[in-house]
């Protein structure tokens, strides 16, 4: 791999990550309900383009918004370097393509919260439908710059020919996991707009005939984890004996199912401490890991087998 070729690729990891530490940012501002702290202007913050004497919650909101700007400037980088420099068919040219789709999507959905009012403390519905759209948004967003970095990388292209078991299996356990992570964002949205003071206060909310459908959520959300907790491990213990499945992929596998483990500890301590915001922002990180390394562990799994003839996957260096 020349070096330019490498210096792309961990480029594409270090979006990665700091895409993420957005996330848990973004998380941090929904959890101290600071979401309108720049009012319902956009992109503007409360009218002006640097606030005078700006509240807390405020300067919250406003660095939430330099981070998401700095993270939309990366990705958008990252996307046309690897069109410049890679040849018509490598395989990390669509998922950046992607990538940069679902960046602009992010910022769209951001923009429609805030412009519409579903921020802070808004019980609507369509509060709970937009964190949904910007959750799912910022997943596939998280898959597609996983897999740009894995390809830069040297990663072989993927391919469901006579992976039949295999993908079933996978299927599933992102089926279990995007059921969890979408029950979560509703979960953390009903814990910050309907806090409880104890864990029985907190079940009778959930179990009340007249509670919030957020709450009713709240109340699913351990059970879809317990579900995708079985399915993943299920799928990855299977990988980790899959003797076709390289030393790499089998190590990946073990990580999630290490990492899943620790995930599942840390929904326990989050409940039994009554979601503070440290632990939930612990929660989120170690959600983005699992996903994260499910996805390169689904990319070394369903890796074409040596010898199929490929386009060149190295990075060329770009014209002068």
């Amino acid at each position: 791999m020349s070096r330019f070729a490498s210096r792309l690729a961990r480029f594409a990891w270090a979006v990665l990550f700091g895409n993420v530490a957005v996330i848990l940012w973004g998380a941090f501002v929904r959890a101290t309900s600071s979401g309108a702290g720049c009012g319902g202007h956009w992109p503007m913050c409360n009218g002006e383009v640097v606030p005078r004497a700006p509240s807390v919650a405020t300067l919250i909101e406003l660095s939430h918004r330099a981070t998401s700007g700095i993270a939309f400037a990366a990705v958008m980088l990252l996307g046309a370097l690897v069109l410049r420099s890679t040849k018509t068919g490598d395989p990390a040219r669509r998922p950046a393509v992607f990538a940069m789709l679902f960046m602009v999507a992010e910022v769209l959905i951001g923009a429609a919260i805030v412009l519409l009012g579903h921020v802070a403390l808004d019980p609507s519905i369509a509060h709970g439908v937009f964190t949904e759209l910007h959750a799912g948004n910022t997943f596939m967003l998280l898959a597609s710059l996983t897999l740009t970095a894995h390809h830069l990388g040297g990663g072989a292209r993927i391919s469901l020919a006579g992976r039949g078991s295999t993908l079933l299996s996978l299927v599933q356990a992102f089926t279990g996991l995007a059921l969890t992570l979408a029950s979560g964002a509703i979960a953390a949205l009903g814990d910050t707009l309907f806090p409880a003071h104890s864990l029985r206060e907190g079940l009778e909310q959930d179990i009340s005939a007249g509670a919030h459908v957020f709450l009713h959520v709240r109340t699913l959300h351990p059970v879809f984890a317990v579900v995708a907790f079985v399915l993943i491990l299920g799928a990855c213990t299977s990988l980790r004996s899959d003797p076709v499945l390289s030393r790499r992929g089998q190590k990946l596998a073990t990580w999630v199912i290490l990492v899943v483990c620790g995930q599942m500890a840390l929904g326990l301590l989050n409940l039994w401490l009554l979601v503070p915001i440290p632990t939930q922002l612990l929660h989120l990180a170690c959600a983005d890991a699992v996903f994260v390394l499910l996805v390169l562990t689904t990319a070394n799994a369903l890796a074409e087998a040596p010898g199929v003839d490929e386009t060149s996957r190295e990075p060329r260096l770009a014209a002068a």
